[in-house]
Parts: structure tokens; C-alpha cells; sequence
């Protein structure tokens, strides 16, 4: 089940699409998963059913969750475009990093530098 908490500082149809597709780049949602029903969905996160209607309408509109008439909505089983998901995040979740750091003051050399060492502490299994 997902986190029913929400920040204010973008609309909660726009965090759930988020975390769904977070969940789908970690292996928690894989194609040809089922959703839960409008009504199921908006329980578990303490949503009005509109709400879950609109992100399912955006999942659809995305092309990474598809309504089966009678059935519900699902995961998309088209595996490019899941693979196109995955890339997407990683360079949104890139970008936001250097932006941020570049705007805290520090240089190319010097992102690059940190991440790099992190990288081997982490790989070290010291993190």
C-alpha cells in the first residue's frame, strides 16, 4: 500500500502518479500488474475517487497503464516503454541533482568528484 501522505507543494493527482511509476521502475509494479479498482485506490490514500480516476486517466494518456473494459486498469506489458520510464526518471532525478547543486555553488568538477567518491564508498559498503 502507498504512503497516504502528501506534500502541498504540487497537486496529489500528480504525487500518486509519481509514486506509481516509481513503483513500476523498482520492480514493485511489473507489466501486466492489475491497479486497484478507483474506489480501492482512493481508500488507500485517502483520496476522493475523482482524483484516482484523473491519474489513472493520466497513467492511460502516458501509455504506462492501459483500461481493459470490465476488467480495470493494468501496468502496460509494453516493455519499451516501461524501459523509456525507467530512463526518464533517472535523467529527471539527474537533473534535479545537478541543478540543485550547481545553484548551492559547486562547479561540474566537483559534482562529479563527489559522486564519484560516494560512489565508491557506497560500492565499498561503507555507506
Amino acid at each position: 500500500m502507498m504512503s497516504r501522505t502528501f506534500n502541498n507543494t504540487q497537486p496529489i493527482y500528480l504525487q500518486m502518479i509519481r509514486r506509481i511509476c516509481r513503483q513500476v521502475v523498482r520492480g514493485e509494479l511489473k507489466a501486466g500488474d492489475k491497479l486497484p479498482s478507483v474506489r480501492e485506490m482512493a481508500v488507500q490514500n485517502g483520496v476522493n475517487p475523482n482524483t484516482v480516476q484523473r491519474v489513472y486517466t493520466e497513467l492511460e494518456r502516458l501509455a504506462i497503464a492501459e483500461t481493459r473494459r470490465g476488467l480495470g486498469s493494468f501496468i502496460t506489458e509494453d516493455e519499451e516503454r516501461l524501459k523509456q520510464l525507467r530512463e526518464d526518471l533517472k535523467n529527471e532525478q539527474i537533473d534535479t541533482f545537478i541543478k540543485d547543486m550547481s545553484e548551492t555553488g559547486f562547479s561540474a568538477e566537483e559534482i562529479v568528484e563527489g559522486v564519484r567518491q560516494k560512489l565508491l564508498i557506497t560500492k565499498a559498503g561503507r555507506v
